[in-house]
């Protein structure tokens, strides 16, 4: 009888540590620090090709940490290169790649409705391991493409620090 009752607590016990893991979650943040680095990276690996740019760096809830933005940079670069950011923190995913796919299939096309997003190259996820703790937009280069291989230049930048 008693190790009936011990097992029962046992059990009780494991079933609201278990509870209670699936309620909190731990989750991978950027830091500001690496946010600056790569929102500096950035602009200076555009400015270094002659491209006047924003950077924007947000987490991975799509709320801005740094930004960046080139002499020159057009005032219309700092939203699009938020909306750059927040589309690929929000979707996981390079916005190039989104436009691209959403050209091909008409489905996908309805992702421009949603508030914030911009379908245009330039924004990339920051990852570390398989978590997305943030993303890079830039706006300003005479192309997403361009935009695109700036900041993937800054995260191969820092690549050390997001093991």
């Amino acid at each position: 009888m008693r190790n009936i009752a011990r097992l029962s607590a046992a059990a009780l016990l494991a079933t609201a540590t278990l509870a209670q893991a699936q309620t909190i979650r731990t989750e991978k943040n950027i830091a500001l620090e690496l946010a600056n680095q790569i929102a500096a990276a950035s602009v200076a690996a555009c400015s270094a090709k002659g491209y006047a740019v924003t950077a924007t760096v947000v987490d991975r809830a799509g709320t801005v940490r740094a930004v960046q933005r080139a002499d020159n940079a057009g005032p219309h670069t700092i939203a699009a290169s938020l909306q750059k950011a927040y589309t690929a923190a929000s979707a996981r995913n390079n916005t190039l790649a989104m436009m691209e796919g959403a050209q091909k299939n008409p489905g996908a096309a309805n992702l421009v409705h949603i508030p914030g997003f911009l379908l245009l190259g330039g924004g990339v996820p920051v990852r570390t391991g398989n978590d997305v703790i943030g993303a890079v937009g830039i706006g300003g280069a005479p192309g997403g493409h361009l935009d695109e291989q700036c900041a993937v230049a800054a995260l191969e930048q820092v690549k050390d620090q997001l093991k």
